[in-house]
């Protein structure tokens, strides 16, 4: 069993930034695929960003040239950098794991 620790979000302003962070257990985290989701109320939960274990990144077009995934394998760790936020970012956003494991979410709110 994989636990995944989700934090950084928050309420932001239209046009700034915010940073997630997930943190995973266990020691495989660098073989698999890690990826971002998000919910919005009354909407399907829908992929964000993606990257695999070599690093290949892939993002929704939604968000491409705004936002940036990464991971740390040293750290069992996967970021994501989301800039020039907008108010249709705000929803629950979710990590996961391998396709596997969920993360509890973390709220982002994009208002001003």
């Amino acid at each position: 069993q994989v636990q995944l620790v989700e934090s950084g979000g928050g309420l932001v302003q239209p046009g700034g930034s915010l940073r997630l962070s997930c943190a995973a257990s266990g020691n495989s985290f660098r073989l698999y695929t890690m990826g971002w989701y998000r919910q919005a109320p009354g909407k399907q939960r829908e992929l964000v960003a993606s990257i695999t274990s070599g690093g290949t990144t892939n993002y929704a077009d939604s968000v491409k040239g705004r936002f940036t995934i990464s991971r740390d394998n040293a750290k069992n760790t996967v970021l994501m950098q989301m800039d020039s936020l907008k108010p249709e970012d705000t929803a629950v956003y979710y990590c996961n794991y391998g396709g596997i494991f969920w993360g509890q979410g973390t709220q982002v709110t994009v208002s001003s």
